[in-house]
């Protein structure tokens, strides 16, 4: 019988073989086919399927399995999803990874200068000069540093500047597994989670990644890898049995940049045979016939500057998407900074109570509402006495502050600061010159504006930033004028995760949209992050897409269509 071997690497990404070397080496080694798996890319797989066309008009038999390795992120860590069979050349694909392309090119350049500030010059272009036949990884700025002089060793490259925790590395937007395993199930792919041992986890922790990732759609697993031992093997394929998923296994071979890792035989027990891909060819047929897959969303969405245009409306397109979009089954959260009873006349407003499916959250994530059903599904509130506390020191600063119930807003007095929030909110005022008096419970938040003199707001922030520390209290800009005051174990970023705690969705992919400061944990704590056009410089860089047009040309729909 002969050896198959599913996960492999090419120059088109970290290996050190073309693609038509190391088809060569295949048929030199005698495999029955080879799976052709970069790092986050394709580039490598024509030349692949042309090197093996040649040998097969001379009769020697070989296949290539056009294939990726996606790199994605589960819980902070690092989890690999490998697609075999990808139709690399559907329009749907391709999208995906052009956006995969710029926004590794954007972290490339980033790097380069993190080094060259740091005092290693690496120039982007012309690293890409040196490595033009594909994609840019650490192992490359390694190699360029030790051509350039300043490292003696391409170890000593990750433990000084660019190893995980070393001074110049910035990690990549990665998607996460679930969102992974949908796009390489719509663009045909047979998905397979890689060597799950890697990662480190517990039993029960890895079965519970596996359990989800199979909700989602997974097809099979590693289970023979070439740094495997036998028990490694025996736990793997006892976890494939119970959760029904096909045996997969492959060298991981990267040519000289994995000495100890060959071809078809790993360390040099490996063996897959070529049952295994027959299995594999069968229950990608069968997935095929009934392909039409789509998983379960839920999109958080800020407001103003983000799913509102500058007028506070929104268009028939963006009306139309968004509808759509729950049609399709997805779930939608109006995430915003404002109280809850402003989140709910936007609701009403623009017509989302026809919608199903729809959830209000304010107060920056403090408040979670379900409209359908009426129901409040979580409160996070501020302690009264700290209220008391915060509101005398801005009288003493003389800054203007004000806080909310469920259903009003507390203002000492109507200044030119309130009547400037209360032209945009309409939330039903009560005029209080203590503004703590006709609250009977914590607020879910304060609010600080300055109008003239932002400088004014940063210092107030600086000198009670032990106070809060201490008191477990968040103080952040959401604009040039407004100061957040929120409970610290609130946030939207939170409210992203209890709502889909709350859904209990196996596999469900949260997609995070925003342009300001305040919207940052909404991003960070989203499958897929999306930033504004129109959004500050901080919210573009812990997001996965930037959107083409801004909010006032319905950037956010245009983004959602591709993934509806």
């Amino acid at each position: 019988m002969k050896a198959v071997d599913l996960h492999t690497h090419s120059i088109a990404s970290d290996g050190t073989y073309t693609p038509s070397e190391l088809i060569d080496y295949a048929v030199e080694k005698g495999l029955k086919a080879i799976a052709l798996t970069d790092h986050d890319t394709v580039d490598g797989i024509k030349e692949a399927l042309n090197r093996a066309s040649y040998y097969c008009a001379k009769g020697q038999e070989i296949e290539v399995i056009p294939g990726i390795e996606f790199s994605t992120e589960y819980q902070g860590k690092d989890i690999h999803i490998v697609g075999l069979y990808i139709d690399y050349e559907s329009e749907y694909f391709k999208r995906r990874i052009e956006k995969f392309a710029l926004s590794r090119e954007k972290r490339n350049r980033q790097m380069c200068q993190k080094l060259t500030d740091y005092g290693v010059p690496v120039s982007y272009d012309e690293l890409k000069e040196r490595f033009s036949e594909g994609t840019i990884t650490r192992a490359h700025y390694a190699r360029f540093m030790m051509e350039k002089g300043y490292i003696k060793s391409m170890k000593e490259a990750f433990e000084r500047y660019i190893g995980d925790r070393s001074p110049c590395y910035i990690p990549r937007k990665k998607i996460s597994p679930f969102r992974a395993v949908e796009i390489l199930r719509k663009a045909g792919a047979f998905p397979v989670l890689a060597h799950p041992i890697l990662y480190g986890m517990s039993a029960s922790r890895l079965e519970e990644l596996v359990s989800r990732l199979k909700s989602a759609g997974l097809m099979g697993i590693e289970a023979i890898y070439s740094t495997y031992t036998p028990s490694d093997e025996r736990l793997i394929r006892s976890i494939a049995a119970k959760y029904e998923l096909c045996i997969s296994g492959g060298s991981d071979f990267h040519g000289t940049n994995k000495v100890n890792i060959d071809l078809g035989i790993g360390m040099g027990h490996m063996f897959v045979p070529e049952t295994v891909l027959d299995e594999i060819r069968e229950k990608h047929k069968v997935m095929l016939i009934n392909n039409d897959y789509r998983l379960k969303k839920i999109l958080f969405t800020d407001l103003d500057g983000t799913l509102l245009r500058d007028d506070k409306t929104i268009s028939e397109y963006t009306h139309d998407v968004l509808k759509r979009w729950t049609d399709a089954g997805h779930y939608f959260a109006l995430c915003s900074g404002r109280d809850i009873n402003s989140v709910n006349k936007v609701y009403k407003d623009l017509g989302f109570d026809s919608f199903k499916n729809v959830f209000t959250i304010g107060f920056n994530g403090g408040y979670i509402y379900d409209c359908a059903n009426k129901k409040v599904l979580h409160k996070d509130v501020l302690d009264l006495e700290d209220v008391k506390y915060l509101f005398n020191k801005a009288k003493e600063n003389d800054i203007y502050i004000h806080t909310y119930t469920d259903d009003n807003l507390i203002i000492p007095k109507m200044t030119k600061e309130a009547m400037h929030y209360t032209k945009v909110i309409k939330t039903p005022v009560i005029e209080s010159e203590d503004i703590t008096a006709p609250l009977k419970e914590g607020p879910c938040k304060c609010l600080l504006i300055e109008l003239d003199n932002k400088e004014k707001l940063i210092k107030f922030k600086d000198d009670l930033a032990d106070w809060a520390k201490d008191r477990g209290i968040s103080m952040m800009f959401s604009s040039e004028y407004y100061m957040e005051v929120i409970p610290s174990r609130s946030g939207k970023g939170v409210a992203v995760k209890k709502l889909c705690e709350l859904l209990d969705e196996p596999g469900i992919v949260s997609v995070g949209a925003g342009d300001e400061q305040n919207d940052i944990s909404m991003l960070e704590a989203s499958d897929i992050a999306i930033a504004m056009l129109n959004g500050v410089e901080a919210i573009k860089e812990v997001s996965s897409t930037v959107t083409d047009f801004d909010n006032n040309n319905d950037g956010l729909a245009k983004a959602l269509e591709d993934i509806i």
